[in-house]
């Protein structure tokens, strides 16, 4: 066992079904339990976008049991990381937490077709992230690379 605690990482979006949700779900995929994920929007939906949950079923992830959660300022305290989905929503700032902004385009009221681009490119994003954060896909964990080699 590490003596590093995880890092945990909150996605935020306003109504956090759509980006926020794939995000997560990509994540907690990924990572599996060496981060804590969460997500959650200042105004959260009833449910799930569905062209969302069939865009991230093609990817072989079920999010169809997910609910939409409400932000609290809680969560974000708990949180290393907050990510924004460029959806203008906005978090309270505590010091020691890094924020990030992902502009991405907004899945709602688009059909399933319309959402595979932003899945791949939140995956993307979140691998990326994972690299950021030391932590291999695999399980293990990255050592911090020297970049004055090549």
């Amino acid at each position: 066992m590490s003596d590093t605690p995880k890092p945990s990482v909150l996605f935020v979006c306003v109504h956090n079904a759509g980006r926020s949700q794939m995000a997560a779900a990509f994540l907690t995929r990924l990572a599996g339990d060496r981060v804590e994920v969460r997500s959650a929007g200042s105004a959260p939906a009833d449910t799930v976008n569905p062209a969302v949950v069939a865009a991230m079923a093609e990817a072989g992830i079920d999010i169809s049991a997910e609910t939409p959660k409400i932000l609290t300022v809680d969560a974000v305290r708990a949180s290393d990381v907050v990510i924004t989905m460029g959806c203008g929503d906005t978090c309270p700032v505590f010091p020691g937490t890094t924020y990030l902004d992902w502009t991405l385009d907004d899945p709602a009221g688009q059909g399933t077709d319309a959402v595979r681009p932003i899945r791949d490119d939140i995956e993307q994003r979140v691998r990326e992230l994972l690299t950021g954060l030391g932590i291999a896909e695999d399980g293990g964990v990255r050592q911090p690379q020297d970049r004055r080699t090549r």
